[in-house]
């Protein structure tokens, strides 16, 4: 198959951890590598978010990322990106009035809304990958998304081919916002088990117990929870990595350190490559994730396929991919983190089975062979049915 991917903010080749870069940036990169590995050709539009980035790179065999010029060649913040989208879309439908793909698959709401508009005939598949209700019940009136994005995410809902849902809850979000539950596959995120998994080498740790936190430095990702609970796990270290040195973010989460009087107890390291977090991960005792909501989580599933026992918050992904094999605990609640964390650090054996089970789950379900196989099903399912759409998006 030719299959175009569309995903206007997550650049697959970013550097990951900064505010607008993390699981999705993950997603499409290793989606699109996993397609082509099956034998088909990927091209990913991203919009051009730096003056010297080429029309096209070839990252590998069978993929290519195309970046797309709409708004300044400058990094943008992404709910700042609908002014732009207008262009964006006209870019892709020339792109594809001159190469029509057999599929097309929209990465977040903004990619959907350009991909229905600029497919013409072409089916559509749309993965949300966050939405814009539960950002909102969350996040309230700190939420910076466009005001239209709720009813558009419900209108790309209905009328995309396929929606590729993350997880169960998803799904049950979904369905609450009229999307037809026929149209709706569950297809989970994946993990490169080759490069993460329980052997390898491991990063140097530090002195005490160490707890690991990886993500982007905003503050729905909980880590200020997991700063509060450390109070009560004397002698434990939190490592947190993610973001830069400088983010807004971090230098709160270091100024709340220092008020609990835990400055030589959390460390905030920043941005970590990629290449070196399976042996970071390695090095730690715990990876604690507690986000106020997390439509999969990436970071956990990336943990537990490197063996290492995990704590999360009990929303969205987490639900799937951690219960059973890991810890769950209410968001926000520093007391119930630090009983739960107290449980894996103080005893030698449960981390041990909490490793052999977290290990063998994302074995048997989270490989992205296997993910891309479940995709693959859904992109011939709408090619051979052509459901029917509704009418042209609104504006």
């Amino acid at each position: 198959m030719k299959i175009d991917l569309v995903s206007e903010h997550a650049d697959p080749l970013a550097a990951i951890g900064g505010v607008d870069a993390g699981g999705q940036n993950v997603y499409v990169a290793s989606l699109a590598t996993a397609l082509a590995a099956r034998g088909h050709s990927v091209v990913v539009h991203t919009r051009r978010s730096h003056p010297g980035q080429p029309r096209s790179v070839r990252v590998s065999p069978g993929v290519t990322v195309a970046y797309v010029p709409a708004g300044p060649a400058a990094p943008v913040p992404k709910d700042e990106l609908p002014p732009y989208m207008p262009e964006f879309t006209e870019r892709l439908a020339a792109d594809w009035a001159l190469r029509s793909p057999d599929v097309i698959h929209a990465h977040f709401w903004m990619s959907g809304q350009a991909a229905l508009r600029a497919a013409g005939r072409v089916p559509v598949v749309q993965t949300f990958h966050a939405l814009g209700t539960v950002k909102r019940r969350w996040q309230g009136e700190a939420d910076t998304s466009p005001a239209h994005r709720r009813a558009t995410e419900r209108e790309i809902g209905r009328r995309a081919d396929a929606v590729l849902a993350t997880c169960g809850d998803e799904v049950e979000e979904l369905v609450a916002m009229g999307v037809p539950e026929r149209r709706i596959s569950v297809v989970p995120c994946g993990v490169d088990l080759d490069r993460f998994r329980p052997d390898g080498p491991v990063a140097p740790r530090t002195d005490g117990p160490m707890i690991l936190s990886i993500g982007r430095m905003v503050p729905r990702k909980g880590v200020d929870t997991v700063i509060a609970a450390l109070r009560r796990l004397p002698g434990a270290e939190l490592v947190v990595a993610g973001g830069r040195a400088g983010d807004e973010e971090a230098v709160r989460l270091r100024e709340l350190a220092r008020g609990y009087g835990l400055q030589d107890r959390v460390h905030v390291i920043g941005s970590v490559p990629r290449e070196r977090v399976p042996a970071l991960m390695r090095a730690a005792d715990v990876l604690v994730t507690v986000p106020w909501y997390e439509p999969f989580g990436l970071v956990p599933v990336e943990a537990m396929a490197c063996g290492l026992p995990v704590v999360a918050s009990a929303v969205g992904g987490h639900l799937d991919t951690v219960a059973g094999c890991g810890l769950l605990v209410p968001p926000r609640r520093p007391r119930a983190l630090a009983r739960a964390l107290r449980e894996v650090l103080d005893d030698p054996a449960r981390r041990r089975e909490l490793s052999r089970a977290g290990a063998r789950r994302a074995r048997e379900r989270y490989g992205w062979p296997r993910v891309a196989e479940q995709t693959e099903a859904v992109y011939t399912q709408v090619i051979d049915g052509q459901p029917t759409r509704l009418a042209a998006l609104g504006g």
